[in-house]
């Protein structure tokens, strides 16, 4: 797999952009008004253009938009061009009401994940969550104290975790692949977990998870 269409025009999409970019990929980036790009694809010099467009000519997409906006973005993208494609899901079910004592709040249960509910809508396409878990700062080759960071990763697909993971460890990442679709309902929580700092403390940009085995 070597062409990957970013939909998004935000710092997530930017960052994982670059970064697919630095590691050898084709990438083109998606937004229903390119024109929001323009200053980016000046600067990295990635071409642009409608969802519709950069999704057809992609083999995986990676969807680094808001939560509340995903489904509306994959249907811009259009059904048929995500038709057995990885769908490399970065979103988080974030709600419009602001936070809670440093906690976001979720649009979903805990008995459900955006992930799943996306899956249903668009069964054809090989959705895995990952990157939604670490700020876009720490995206691509983050340097700790501690070592390589844990991203945690699921699917329904094999082949196409196997293409996260394969992504993961260019990125300088220990992946971690907790399973099918189902475990988006733990996955997706960690953002909360990880923002807690930095609407308590104003600490963004210094810590990610990791996994400890014995």
């Amino acid at each position: 797999m070597k062409r990957f269409a970013v939909l998004g025009a935000g710092p997530v999409g930017q960052v994982l952009a670059k970064g697919l970019a630095a590691h050898g990929y084709e990438v083109r980036l998606g937004n229903r008004t390119p024109a929001k790009l323009a200053a980016f694809a000046k600067e990295s010099g990635l071409p642009t253009g409608t969802p519709a467009e950069v999704a057809a000519w992609a083999e995986g997409i990676v969807l680094a938009v808001a939560g509340r906006s995903a489904e509306e973005a994959l249907a811009a993208a259009g059904a048929s061009n995500l038709d057995g494609k990885l769908v490399v899901d970065a979103t988080n079910p974030i709600a419009a009401e602001p936070p809670v004592d440093g906690v976001l709040r979720f649009f979903t249960g805990p008995n459900e994940s955006l992930m799943e509910r996306l899956q249903a809508v668009f069964p054809k396409a090989r959705f895995v969550k990952a990157f939604n878990s670490v700020g876009h700062a720490l995206m691509v080759n983050p340097t700790l104290p501690g070592g390589k960071p844990t991203m945690f990763y699921c699917g329904n697909d094999a082949a196409a975790k196997a293409a996260v993971a394969r992504v993961l460890e260019q990125f300088g990442w220990e992946g971690a692949d907790m399973g099918t679709a189902v475990a988006a309902r733990a996955i997706e929580p960690l953002c909360q977990l990880w923002c807690i700092s930095g609407f308590r403390e104003n600490e963004w940009a210094a810590h990610a998870f990791k996994l400890l085995k014995k």
